[in-house]
């Protein structure tokens, strides 16, 4: 491969990529784009008006029937123009969140695109990781999900010392391949192919999808698209026996009928909906978070509970060691450069920072890579001056104990100068004090007396109750050329202990007034972290979690719990932090809570988070600190990692459904005026002329009718959207108040105005019912400019309705009644194009309208303003009824915890959040050297705190 473990040089990377390509599969599902447009044609709308066009030929109207059928092959090309948009904006996405793996190129370790790797780049392969190439192992050993490839769901431990040439492929011990997952250890790996040429490139079905996933919504309004098709061909055929009763003659029957099914079909509906989920999804990008399906849109707008992390999310995931504790007591380290040290806190800041596998080079996003814990530990070795290059600390490391989430504990065996080897252990201060018998004072070990430990729990307590994270740091020196312990457990005993390291990890400042915003919302904050409970509460409270109460549950009381006991827990009221929570307890809390009826998000960035992510309504991922495998579970990636990114996006998702409904109602409330005319026409007997012909209500529907229904699915969000709680899982697009707006009010003030503006203008020329009206009598001209009144006239309502729409409880005024320049471009093109078929002579045939005269403008200019008019005062009156909108409570920025102090009975509050955590009495009597009794009366009374947990309130 022409390589080494220092990777390859960047001009010999440029080099190899021109030569084998960039490391993509080849896509090669077909062309879709056929079956997608033919699809259109067979959508219930779609065979709907196909009928009307069969009908129309049938019964001696062959223009009637060409008109139709181009208003199916206009309809279903805009229909697929636009889903291919929508499709194309979901897929462009994928750009927001490029495949990226850690590569060795010029001896540094660095972040590069997935596409650009090479065979003969040196991969870092860790816990999370997507693995994006067939890869050798050069050295170290890791966990493998092969599942992709095998169908095994079980990893297999892959490693470099496990040569093997026989057997198949996939089973050598030392390869990994493309498509797999990292889901433990770490380990270097040399690339040795890339794109079509890896095992997944041979045996892969290499086709693309081959439908788009359809959204509940999207189902929703087929739905009732179907509802529509019958409901029309009923109506349409129950009037026939009606018009034939009547004394119309079959023809006109039939135009009848025709009219109904053409009248009754929103063309737009379906295409607008996916165009308004797209444009919310393209929104939610601008504001920082990635959505790999549309279907997630109008999920996140019915959100009622979040169970978020605290680390990287609430807070900056920054952080930064502000206090260092040794026996000689506390350091402040502040935010500057700190002064002169004692040796004892730069000796623990050196031990710290060998114990990590973090770099503190620079990425390519100018940030450094690795944990943002183990980042702190190496500034502080930096700032005092004893920090090592990250290629020493790795050059001298023997042996390695990687951080165990069951123990908290990570020990590292390092040589030191003079060859020996020095353990260097960090971790959880309360499982250290355990593993720790001795403790540096004064440059010298002495054996950890009761005092010691006490004075350690107190100042632990003191500091996480301050905000700052806690850890542990100790060492042991083996003799001289005693060899590195084989097992952990011989490791990480008889430490020293240094001393304790303090970081603090600031808020977001955004991230108070985003859960306010969540609160008003009645949106629930739950924290989910493994985190110390002092420290989260502490957190949660500093942005305003715990407005209604807040309670600690630690992992241990949680594990111990029972289903009705957790259902009762999550059924307070109170938001809970969930301290020292295991991923494998945030599956649990999802399922608690969605079957309590909650829509509910989940943030999660590791990899045991993914099936919690994928159980979740809205599986949340972090951009920036999550694993390729939590990622690809979420339903939705965070760029930026910032639960205010989350509000927003909920925000976001309420806007966009609450726009659905508002176009909805403007297409809805166009089928009254559209229907009454032929209902009348009908009903009369003949003794009225039809007010309306087919040709002009397929000119409303196409031309002047579906740019400002998509002008809709862009509005800005009414007033007071983030104040009311969220809709609840089962209900509708589509309600009955709002068909009853539709129907019952805009669309019958409609149909009254262009009814009264069609018999005015009739009765103006001297007309009077029963007298003809067809071609060559003395009032056809009159018939004719009586219907363009009334196509303008319905025109000019869907212009005041599509106004009144804008708003469903607020005034316009309280949203701007400009601020909506796509609704006023649509509006620009509707009224050109009407002013078009009223005054272009060779469009009068076609359409059978003619041009009006000022007057009858005059008659048709006050529609929009009485429809609009009409429902503000509706809603002025509305308003009133309901009284003053309950002003929310202001969330305190610092609620009274209740906890844990109210819960010490007494005791250290530490002491007891230990007990809660499962701590025997034993295990506490060891750890913090009190008596036997006194640590059973702590276990005693945190039984009974975790007891209170699940019982209901009063």
């Amino acid at each position: 491969m022409r390589t080494s473990p220092q990777g390859l040089a960047a001009r010999e990377a440029a080099r190899r990529l021109t030569v084998y390509g960039p490391n993509t599969l080849a896509r090669r599902g077909g062309r879709r784009w056929p079956r997608e447009l033919a699809q259109q044609f067979t959508q219930p709308l779609a065979l709907l008006l196909a009928l009307a066009a069969v009908l129309a030929a049938s019964t001696g109207a062959p223009a009637l029937a060409l008109a139709i059928l181009a208003v199916i092959v206009l309809n279903a090309l805009l229909a697929f123009a636009q889903e291919q948009q929508a499709e194309r904006a979901v897929e462009a996405l994928a750009a927001f969140l490029p495949d990226r793996a850690a590569a060795v190129r010029d001896g540094v370790r660095q972040d590069v695109e997935a596409t650009a790797l090479v065979p003969g780049d040196v991969l870092v392969v860790e816990e999370g990781s997507r693995i994006c190439a067939d890869a050798r192992l050069l050295s170290g050993g890791v966990e493998v999900d092969l599942s992709a490839l095998t169908g095994e769901s079980v990893p297999v431990f892959r490693s470099a010392e496990f040569v093997d040439s026989s057997g198949p492929l996939l089973q050598a011990r030392e390869l990994l391949f493309t498509g797999t997952t990292c889901t433990g250890g770490q380990a270097l790996a040399v690339v040795t192919a890339t794109g079509m040429h890896t095992e997944l490139g041979r045996i892969a079905a290499l086709s693309q999808r081959t439908q788009r996933e359809e959204s509940p919504l999207e189902h929703q309004v087929k739905r009732v698209a179907r509802l529509i098709a019958v409901i029309a061909v009923g109506v349409g055929v129950a009037f026939v026996p009606l018009g034939l009763a009547s004394g119309l003659s079959l023809s006109a029957t039939v135009a009848f009928a025709i009219g109904l099914l053409v009248a009754n079909v929103p063309e737009g509906l379906l295409p607008t909906v996916t165009l308004a989920l797209a444009s919310g999804v393209r929104a939610l990008a601008r504001r920082g978070a990635v959505v790999k399906r549309l279907s997630a849109v109008e999920t996140l707008g019915s959100t009622r509970v979040v169970c978020t992390d605290k680390t990287g999310t609430l807070t900056e995931n920054r952080m930064r060691v502000t206090t260092v504790w040794t026996p000689r007591g506390e350091s402040d380290l502040g935010e500057g450069a700190p002064g002169a040290m004692p040796e004892q806190v730069r000796l623990l800041a050196a031990t710290a920072a060998a114990c990590t596998t973090a770099m503190s080079a620079a990425g390519p996003d100018g940030h450094p890579t690795g944990d943002p814990t183990e980042l702190a530990l190496l500034d502080l070795a930096a700032r005092l001056g004893d920090q090592a290059p990250p290629e020493e600390r790795d050059r001298r490391r023997r042996a390695m104990f990687r951080f165990d989430p069951r123990i908290k504990l990570m020990t590292t065996a390092d040589a030191e100068d003079d060859a020996a080897v020095v353990l260097h252990t960090k971790g959880a201060p309360e499982e250290l004090l355990l593993h720790a018998d001795a403790v540096l004072d004064h440059g010298s070990e002495r054996p950890l007396t009761p005092a010691d430990r006490a004075e350690i729990v107190r100042t632990v307590g003191s500091l996480a109750q301050r905000g700052l994270r806690v850890l542990a740091v100790a060492r042991r020196r083996l003799p001289p050329g005693q060899p590195p312990p084989a097992s952990r457990e011989d490791a990480e005993q008889f430490l020293c202990l240094l001393g304790l390291v303090a970081m603090a990890d600031p808020p977001r400042p955004e991230v108070a007034h985003a859960i306010e915003l969540a609160h008003h919302a009645g949106i629930t904050v739950h924290v989910v972290t493994g985190d110390n409970g002092l420290t989260a509460a502490a957190i949660a409270a500093r942005v305003g979690i715990g407005h209604r109460g807040m309670r600690i549950v630690t992992g241990t009381e949680l594990e111990a719990m029972s289903e009705r006991e957790l259902d009762t827990l999550l059924a307070r009221g109170e938001e809970v932090i969930f301290a020292r929570s295991s991923p494998e307890a945030k599956l649990r809390i999802a399922d608690a809570l969605r079957a309590a009826g909650n829509t509910i998000a989940m943030t999660g960035d590791g990899v045991n988070d993914a099936p919690a992510l994928r159980r979740a309504d809205i599986g949340i991922a972090m951009g920036r600190s999550g694993t390729d495998v939590a990622r690809e579970a979420a339903t939705m990636v965070l760029t930026d990692d910032n639960f205010a990114t989350i509000v927003a996006a909920v925000e976001a998702g309420r806007r966009t459904y609450d726009n659905i409904r508002k176009f909805i109602v403007y297409i809805f409330a166009h089928a009254v005026p559209e229907v009454v005319p032929f209902l009348v026409f009908a009903l009369a007997g003949g003794m009225i002329p039809l007010p309306l012909t087919v040709m002009q209500i397929l000119a409303i529907d196409l031309g002047t009718d579906t740019l400002p229904a998509l002008a809709l699915g862009r509005e800005r969000a009414e007033p007071g959207l983030m104040d009311r709680p969220p809709r609840p899982r089962s209900e509708g697009v589509i309600q009955p108040a709002m068909l009853a707006r539709a129907w019952g009010f805009l669309g019958l003030i409609s149909a009254a105005l262009v009814m009264g503006g069609y018999f005015l203008t009739l009765s103006r020329g001297g007309w009077h019912p029963g007298d003809p009206t067809g071609a060559g009598t003395a009032l056809h001209h009159t018939y004719q400019q009586a219907t363009t009144v009334t196509w303008l006239g319905i025109v000019a309502c869907q212009i005041g309705t599509a106004f009144a729409v804008r708003t469903e409880h607020a005034s316009l005024r309280s949203l701007g009644v400009f601020s909506n320049r796509y609704l006023l471009g649509g509006i620009a093109f509707s009224l050109t194009f009407a002013a078009a078929l009223v005054y272009v002579p060779p469009l009068h045939s076609v359409f059978g309208t003619a041009a009006l005269t000022p007057l009858q403008l005059a008659t048709v200019l006050p529609f929009p303003f009485i429809v609009w008019g009409a429902d503000e005062l509706r809603r002025a009156l509305l308003r009133h009824r309901a009284g003053p909108l309950p002003v929310p409570q202001s969330v305190p920025l610092a609620p009274v915890l209740p906890q844990p102090a109210a819960d010490s009975g007494g005791h250290h509050p530490l002491a007891v959040l230990l007990a809660r955590h499962g701590w025997s009495a034993h295990r506490l009597s060891r750890a913090l050297d009190v008596s036997e009794h006194a640590a059973a009366d702590i276990v005693a009374h945190a039984h009974r705190v975790g007891a209170a947990h699940g019982r209901r309130g009063p």
